[in-house]
């Protein structure tokens, strides 16, 4: 597996297991392979996390998920949460 498909299946697996909660910009962040897996961080925003009426404009909070990827099979081995950076 190279590191476009590791992205493209870290993705897809974020998007279609959090599909019930609408999520907007997904996006990578992170890519660390050692050569027997991938650790793909994923970002994206939820829609309770986008200002509401009258507060002040500012870009939505992120949530943050590491996919770990087998990279003998391309299959998911563990989505966990990844604080984001102070």
């Amino acid at each position: 597996m190279n590191v476009k498909e590791a992205v493209k299946t870290a993705k897809d697996y974020v998007q279609e297991l959090f599909s019930s909660e609408n999520l907007s910009d997904l996006g990578l962040e992170e890519i660390e392979g050692d050569g027997s897996v991938w650790r793909i961080t994923v970002g994206f925003s939820r829609p309770w996390n986008r200002a509401g009426f009258g507060a002040v404009i500012s870009a939505p909070a992120r949530s943050y998920k590491v996919v770990t990827i087998s990279d003998d099979d391309g299959k998911v081995i563990s989505i966990k949460n990844r604080a984001p950076a102070n």
